[in-house]
C-alpha cells in the first residue's frame, strides 16, 4: 500500500482537519474521496447517505478495468505533486466554501501512477458535485430574506442520488425524501387509484406508521381535503402566486408547505415571499454545468 496526501486550502474554518492521506493500492488511489474526507457536512451525514463512498469505488472501477495502460509508462516508485486549480467562482462541495477563480484548491503528492490514474473521476465529482452545490448557494442567496429552504428533489443522475444530495447541503439547502421508501408522497395519479385524498391519506397511514406523509394538491379544493385529512407535508404544484398566499393564510402555520413547479432564479423570490416553508427545485440537479476545475502536476515524476 502507498500513500497519498493531500493539503487542503482553506480561507476560513481552521479546525477542520486540513490535510489527509488516502490509501492506494496496485497504482490505485482513492483522490476521488479528497473533498469528502475531512468535512464536517460529510461526517454528519444521515447514515443513508453513507453510500457515497462505494459510488466512488465503481466509477474507479469503471474507469480503470483491467488497468491503466498509460500510468504504466510512469515508473513504479514514482512520486510527484500536483495541485488541483477551479477555474471559476464556485462553492465547493464537500468544503461547502466559495472559492474564487484561479483559486488552488490543494496539494496532492504521492505515488505518480496512482495520481494520474485517479485525477479524472476525482475531478468528474468534484465538478459536477460543485456545479450542484453552486447552484443550490445561488438559489438559497436569493430568499435568505425569508425562512424559507430550497429543497431538492429526486430528478438526479442515476448512481448519484446520494452525491448529489449532498452536494445540496454543501450548497445550503436541504434534502427532500431521498427515495421511495421514506416518505409518502401521494400525488394525481395515486388519489385517482384510491379514490380519493382523504382514502390515500388514511391508507397511508394504514399501510406505513411513523413514515411521513405528503400529498401533492394544484387547486385550492384539494389543498382544503388534503389539511382536512391530517397530511404531514402538502405540496402546492404550480399554484398562482394570489392563491399561495391565500393557502398561507388559510393554513397559519399549522402544516408545512412546499411549493413546486415554475421555479427558476427569476421567480423564487416572489414565491418563497407568499410564505411557503420550502420550495423544491429539480434543476439544482439536473440542469447543471460542471465547474471547471484542473489538476496541474507542478514538478516531473521522481523516484
Amino acid at each position: 500500500m502507498a500513500l497519498i496526501q493531500v493539503q487542503k486550502n482553506r480561507a476560513k474554518e481552521p479546525d477542520y482537519q486540513e490535510s489527509g492521506l488516502a490509501e492506494t493500492g496496485d497504482g490505485v488511489c482513492c483522490l476521488p474521496f479528497l473533498f469528502f474526507s475531512g468535512s464536517k457536512t460529510y461526517m454528519n451525514l444521515p447514515e443513508y447517505l453513507q453510500t457515497i463512498p462505494q459510488t466512488v469505488r465503481l466509477a474507479l472501477a469503471e474507469d480503470i478495468g483491467s488497468g491503466d495502460v498509460t500510468a504504466s509508462l510512469i515508473g513504479e516508485d514514482s512520486f510527484s505533486e500536483a495541485r488541483i486549480i477551479s477555474r471559476e467562482k464556485a462553492v465547493l462541495c464537500g468544503v461547502a466554501d466559495q472559492v474564487e477563480a484561479d483559486a488552488v484548491l490543494c496539494t496532492v503528492r504521492g505515488p505518480a501512477r496512482g495520481m494520474l490514474t485517479a485525477e479524472r473521476v476525482a475531478l468528474n465529482f468534484v465538478q459536477l458535485l460543485s456545479a450542484t452545490a453552486t447552484a443550490t448557494h445561488d438559489y438559497v442567496e436569493l430568499i435568505k430574506h425569508t425562512h424559507c429552504k430550497i429543497l431538492d428533489t429526486r430528478k438526479t443522475l442515476p448512481g448519484l442520488r446520494a452525491a448529489q444530495k449532498y452536494a445540496v447541503l454543501c450548497g445550503g439547502g436541504a434534502n427532500h425524501r431521498i427515495g421511495l421508501y421514506d416518505r409518502v408522497l401521494i400525488k394525481e395519479n395515486h388519489i385517482m387509484a384510491v379514490g380519493s385524498i382523504a382514502a390515500a391519506v388514511e391508507k397511508a397511514r394504514r399501510l406505513h406508521p411513523g413514515i411521513k406523509v405528503e400529498v401533492e394538491t394544484e387547486t385550492l379544493d384539494e389543498f382544503q381535503q388534503a389539511s382536512a385529512a391530517g397530511a404531514d407535508i402538502i405540496m402546492l404544484d404550480e399554484f398562482e402566486l394570489d392563491v399561495m398566499r391565500e393557502v398561507v393564510k388559510l393554513n397559519n402555520g399549522r402544516i408545512p408547505l412546499e411549493a413546486s413547479g415554475g421555479v427558476n432564479q427569476q421567480t423564487v423570490a416572489d414565491i418563497a415571499e407568499t410564505g411557503v416553508d420550502y420550495i423544491s427545485v429539480g434543476e439544482i440537479t439536473k440542469h447543471i454545468r460542471a465547474v471547471d476545475l484542473s489538476m496541474r502536476f507542478v514538478n516531473q515524476a521522481f523516484g
